[in-house]
């Protein structure tokens, strides 16, 4: 794993690399450590790093609201958060752009597509995104408090302003069901 400090906004954009991993994160805390821990143990990545401790304006300019958060962005504009500490390898998973596969031989099937549509202070939210995590099911989290036109986007989906939405492949799960998720991802009930 390759690290690199950012200082400030203006030394984020001094790196011309078209996408970039940036992990948010204040040291000193338990979750926090543990995300910087899992991404140190990642070979051949480079993770852009900002300890809100330190810097004050990079989190503001990526649209971030909670740490730890390991945010994706592509010219220098925020793509997805993923957000708390992650494992090792749900973390290579996402960074490294793995597919992942359930089942045993002939029997695999690819992951859907799967996006989130959740609000930070929604606990089922936190929820359906823990439950995706254990089960490393890779999901694109949009955030529709920061972003009305996905806002408006899901309602013309689902006709429900409520979060969270889960949209796999094109259907949408309106809540946290899990009996649902789990048969249309194929997620082993517990």
């Amino acid at each position: 794993m390759t690290f690199i400090k950012l200082t400030s906004y203006q030394d984020f954009l001094k790196y011309d690399d078209e996408k970039k991993w940036v992990l948010v994160y204040k040291s000193g805390t338990p979750n926090s450590d543990c995300a910087y821990d899992s991404l140190a143990k990642l070979k051949d990545a480079k993770v852009f790093l900002v300890d809100v401790n330190e810097v004050r304006d990079v989190h503001q300019h990526l649209g971030v609201k909670a740490v730890p958060s390991l945010v994706l962005t592509k010219d220098n504009k925020t793509v997805n958060i993923v957000k708390g500490c992650q494992t090792e390898n749900y973390f290579d998973q996402i960074i490294h752009e793995k597919s992942t596969s359930y089942g045993q031989g002939a029997n695999t099937t690819s992951q859907k597509r799967v996006v989130v549509y959740s609000t930070p202070s929604c606990t089922y939210c936190n929820k359906l995104k823990q439950y995706f995590n254990k089960h490393n099911i890779r999901y694109t989290d949009i955030n529709v408090a920061t972003n009305q036109q996905a806002a408006t986007e899901m309602v013309r989906k689902s006709g429900q302003r409520g979060v969270p939405q889960t949209e796999i492949n094109g259907q949408i799960i309106v809540g946290f069901d899990v009996p649902k998720l789990s048969r249309i991802l194929n997620i082993p009930t517990e």
